[in-house]
């Protein structure tokens, strides 16, 4: 079976095991359905997300023109604190900003490689956590727009990390911790304009990634060194196939790339 298309993240089913599906613009792959069996990644050309032009991938999916003008390359996406649209002031595009922006937004405990805190918008639980490789994870407070929970997560920052081991993650290096003693360790530490939306009653969430093998050390497959791969598929966590031989490939870090997918 041969697939085309510009790569963008995974889309998933949280079940168990999770299901992952790689979407194109005329077809799908369920990529559960490719445990065991050899693939093929051959990169064809760029396609800039928001533009489709053939221009190299700067960074999220974007060429650098667009990544510095487009709006869903903000600074507040990657810096949730940064947001204004809640004092109706623009960024690149005040409409979009406050559609993305103007919502319940999460800020939440994930255990990946290890506890680590961040903020996803509440339509996106748990597809975050999942996308990030997290076995178990837990909301802290939900608030009205994503201001609030970017200066909730810079006030955490300080008692937890806000950062992932991908390597600790894909090599399922994990210690299961108790997230809601956590929760209520950083209670104390939400600011005063969030404490009103701390949950006080909810447990973890576990999930289940389909792993066939772990991969004892990682090595990540880079399309611009190695335009084309092959190898046996062993693993999907976060969004990283895992090969049999220890390669591991970032669907989302190769958002932008046009590919073809050969299945054997």
């Amino acid at each position: 079976m041969l697939y085309e298309g510009v790569l963008r993240k995974m889309q998933t089913e949280n079940g168990k095991p999770i299901q992952y599906f790689l979407v194109f613009d005329n077809d799908f792959l369920n990529m559960n359905q490719a445990l065991g069996k050899q693939l093929q990644i051959d990169f064809i050309k760029f396609q800039c997300l928001n533009c489709g032009e053939d221009r190299p991938i700067y960074r999220q999916g974007f060429c650098k023109s667009c990544f510095y003008e487009t709006p869903r390359a903000g600074d507040w996406i990657m810096k949730p604190e940064l947001s204004t649209a809640h004092l109706d002031k623009e960024d690149r595009d005040l409409e979009y900003e406050k559609k993305m922006q103007l919502q319940p937004h999460i800020v939440y405990l994930a255990n990946s490689s290890n506890i680590k805190v961040g903020v996803t918008r509440k339509s996106q639980v748990p597809t975050r956590w999942i996308d990030q490789g997290a076995h178990e994870a837990i909301e802290i407070v939900e608030v009205p727009n994503r201001y609030l929970a970017g200066i909730t997560e810079v006030a955490l920052k300080d008692h937890v990390s806000d950062k992932t081991s991908w390597q600790k993650m894909l090599k399922n290096d994990i210690e299961d911790v108790d997230l809601v003693e956590w929760r209520n360790k950083l209670k104390p530490f939400i600011p005063e304009e969030a404490a009103n939306y701390f949950i006080e009653n909810n447990g973890e969430t576990h999930l289940d990634f389909p792993v066939l093998q772990y991969p004892e050390k990682v090595k990540s497959l880079n399309l611009d060194k190695t335009p084309s791969y092959t190898g046996v598929l062993k693993g999907i966590k976060g969004q990283y196939l895992i090969f049999e031989d220890s390669t591991v490939f970032n669907v989302r870090g190769s958002e932008g790339y046009y590919v073809g997918i050969g299945i054997g």
